[in-house]
């Protein structure tokens, strides 16, 4: 692919993005919205992430980006166009079959709130690994606001090195705030931030990159344990809800009991300092509804910083397997028996099962 059909294809996928931006950036709290924000000008403008942002800058950005999303509020996806044929937005798996030779990644879907997303970016590398397709994507040449730093999709696994880099860095900025004793800080004392940023930032990119694609390859799994088309179908009835909250919970906690943690946790070949690092990392970036449905996970993280052995943990992952997978088969009951109107039943049920 040339300069010039690479430039038409990302305006494309960029002017999709822009699409569930403005139909989607209100759905973030202030704050994170600002910070997302924030962090998407340092993207579009290609800056360092130590280079001080010029507040005048940014929100003259900001003023144009707004108006922009709001004439594109209503506008409908545009197909993506390579060497001729149009492709559904939505159709990954055949647009990558065609950009994948050609050195580009693609990646489409849902993610929290039904929102959904696209980001396409030069392929670093493409491999089949433990039953799935993974494609690894370097720099993104079109992106959201949301930009997670992976996704899966049928036995699709798609990690974004970028996106992970940067989201790495907005967590460090907002522990600098105040810098409390967390599990988080603990993570980034493990690296020299202060006096190396951007070396620090490409060990810890490249050491959290093999765990993200641990938790995939748990989510493909729990995908087959719980049955991907009941699960989506329930997750867009339960949208914007405490309930959808809840149900990705339990499914990325189902998703770590069988691989991540166990990996973690198990890993002979894993160096104490590895272990540390990424151990500290995991725990904390857990979200707060992940915390606490299952504070045996913090119990059994807080044992590991007293003593050093990692066998709880373990042991926490081998209870939650079979816990979390009938907590979702429930959850999937009280959905296939009442349809939208299982939000309600099914926060209940969650709120009574922790673990």
């Amino acid at each position: 692919m040339n300069p010039q059909q690479l430039n038409v294809l990302a305006s494309t996928v960029q002017h999709n993005c822009h699409i569930t931006d403005a139909r989607h950036g209100a759905d973030y709290s202030l704050c994170v919205y600002l910070m997302k924000m924030r962090e998407y000008y340092r993207w579009e403008m290609r800056l360092p992430y130590g280079a001080v942002l010029q507040k005048d800058a940014v929100g003259e950005w900001l003023a144009a980006r707004e108006q922009l999303w709001s004439e594109l509020e209503d506008a409908e996806l545009e197909p993506l166009t390579i060497d001729g044929t149009a492709y559904d937005p939505f159709d990954a798996e055949a647009i990558n079959a065609r950009l994948a030779p050609q050195g580009l990644v693609y990646s489409s879907g849902l993610v929290n709130g039904a929102k959904p997303h696209f980001f396409l970016g030069d392929l670093e590398c493409h491999d089949d690994t433990g039953g799935c397709s993974v494609y690894v994507a370097a720099e993104e040449h079109a992106r959201d606001l949301a930009a997670p730093p992976a996704m899966s999709l049928g036995r699709s696994i798609f990690l974004r090195r970028e996106s992970l880099r940067r989201m790495l860095w907005e967590k460090l900025e907002s522990w600098r705030w105040s810098r409390p004793d967390n599990a988080l800080g603990r993570a980034f004392a493990c690296y020299d931030f202060d006096a190396d940023l951007e070396g620090s930032l490409d060990a810890m990119t490249d050491r959290e990159i093999r765990n993200v694609l641990l938790h995939e390859q748990g989510e493909v799994q729990a995908g087959r344990r719980l049955g991907d088309t009941d699960w989506n179908a329930m997750l867009l009835d339960l949208a914007q809800t405490p309930a959808e909250l809840m149900a990705r919970a339990v499914r990325d906690h189902l998703a770590d009991c069988l691989v991540t943690l166990p990996h973690l946790s198990g890993s002979a070949e894993a160096a104490p300092a590895d272990r540390a690092a990424a151990l500290h990392f995991y725990l904390g970036n857990l979200t707060h509804m992940r915390k606490a449905i299952f504070p045996a996970l913090d119990g059994a993280y807080e044992d590991w910083r007293l003593d050093g052995d990692p066998s709880r943990l373990g042991a926490v992952a081998a209870a939650g397997r079979d816990h979390w997978e009938r907590l979702g088969h429930a959850m999937l009951s009280l959905h296939r028996a009442q349809g939208a109107d299982a939000a309600g039943p099914i926060r209940e049920l969650v709120e009574r099962s922790h673990l």
